[in-house]
């Protein structure tokens, strides 16, 4: 799944980095106090002008069958049964909008998702996924552009896993809370067209105390092509594990690189 999420802590706050040597060990102690200050009050203020855009919508570059689908999808969004989930480009807007207030990114943001690291419309990962609570399922629908291209002419393993890795921890986050990926496995049985639909169907298999099993597939948007089969393990993350991985992620921020 997109490990951003579990490294939510990283790269939100913006801080002098110490100097090497003497300095840096005094600083350290300093660091490890600064990272109880709530994570979001760490953030530089954004230029007011900036609004989060959702990515997760229709544009020119989307075929007549992947806005079909997502209007399908809407449709049952209006039933009560789905809804939508927004992709935006910053992991910061996934944050509830009480703890954003005042301290969204700035637009010279240098990090992305690695989801979203790509301006031109189609040219990359072009998605939108949808949750079934009741069902624990998710349900992605995405169109590779020519920029994932592995074999000619068709998406690389690589982007395929991405997705999947995606679609399960998102759906594994639904149900769980903040996860991380233990294990990722992957079956390939059919590769994918460039500039095709397909949907990626995830859900939940069982949880065993922090374990979270899941399991999904690639299929065309027909059901009669399945191009991918996967099973995955998240671990549901403690508040214990976030302070950690802050605290070890802030560090490693602060030092430069000629101290480590």
């Amino acid at each position: 799944m997109l490990r951003s999420f579990g490294w939510l802590a990283k790269g939100l706050a913006r801080w002098t980095a110490p100097r090497c040597g003497r300095q840096a060990a005094a600083s350290k102690g300093a660091l490890l106090g600064s990272s109880r200050v709530q994570l979001w009050n760490a953030t530089a203020r954004f230029h007011e002008s900036e609004q989060a855009k959702d990515y997760a919508l229709p544009n020119s570059s989307w075929r007549k069958d992947m806005v079909n689908e997502f209007n399908k999808f809407m449709e049952m969004v209006k039933g009560g049964t789905w809804k939508k989930l927004p992709s935006y480009r910053n992991i910061v807007y996934y944050a509830p909008e009480r703890m954003r207030q005042g301290n969204e990114p700035k637009k010279d943001r240098a990090t992305r998702l690695f989801l979203r690291n790509i301006d031109d419309e189609g040219m990359g990962f072009e998605y939108a996924m949808f949750f079934n609570p009741s069902e624990k399922r998710m349900v992605c629908m995405f169109q590779p552009g020519p920029y994932l291209e592995g074999p000619s002419g068709f998406a690389h393993g690589g982007s395929i896993a991405t997705i999947l890795d995606a679609t399960l921890g998102k759906c594994a986050i639904q149900v769980a809370g903040m996860v991380m990926t233990a294990h990722l496995s992957i079956n390939y049985k059919s590769p994918i067209p460039l500039g095709s639909v397909v949907l990626v169907d995830c859900k939940l298999d069982q949880m065993e105390g922090r374990k979270v099993f899941m399991t999904g597939q690639v299929q065309s948007i027909d059901g009669q092509t399945v191009h991918v089969e996967s099973t995955a393990l998240f671990i549901q993350l403690q508040a214990q594990d976030i302070t950690q991985l802050q605290t070890k992620s802030f560090i490693q921020q602060q030092l430069p690189s000629s101290c480590a």
